[in-house]
């Protein structure tokens, strides 16, 4: 394992999950498997959300979209505040989750949508302006 991981992981773990209160994947995984969880977040911060293939503010949408037709809103507000500090809008994250309509139905997507109004007030941030 290189420091260059190492480094990678933990900024891109600031970056994306700055003034995040919630429990974040690494910290349950430690609690069971401390080399497993260090592994783990090697991996899935510090090589997959760390690759410059795509800018941070897609890979975010991408997952929002994922977590919405999986239903996993707990993770889901997680990654609605990391699309935030990767400097997502809120009009885009909500235009991303009504994309998934066609695809989860609308009970999926009105679940998402509770998700997302209930961070933005606990950020702040509600209402949102409509931008068109």
């Amino acid at each position: 394992m290189t420091e260059d991981i190492k480094s990678k992981t933990k900024r891109i773990a600031a970056f994306y999950f700055n003034g995040v209160e919630e429990e974040k994947p690494f910290e349950l995984w430690r609690d069971f498997d401390p080399e497993l969880g260090k592994e783990l977040s090697l991996f899935i911060t510090g090589r997959m959300y760390g690759r410059e293939k795509i800018p941070h503010t897609t890979r975010q949408l991408v997952t929002v979209s994922v977590l919405t037709v999986l239903g996993h809103t707990d993770e889901l507000r997680l990654h609605i505040k990391a699309a935030l500090n990767v400097g997502c809008t809120p009009q885009q994250i909500a235009e991303v989750i009504f994309q998934t309509f066609t695809y989860a139905g609308i009970p999926t997507v009105n679940l998402a949508l509770k998700a997302l109004r209930s961070t933005l007030k606990e950020l702040g941030q509600w209402p949102v302006e409509n931008q068109t």
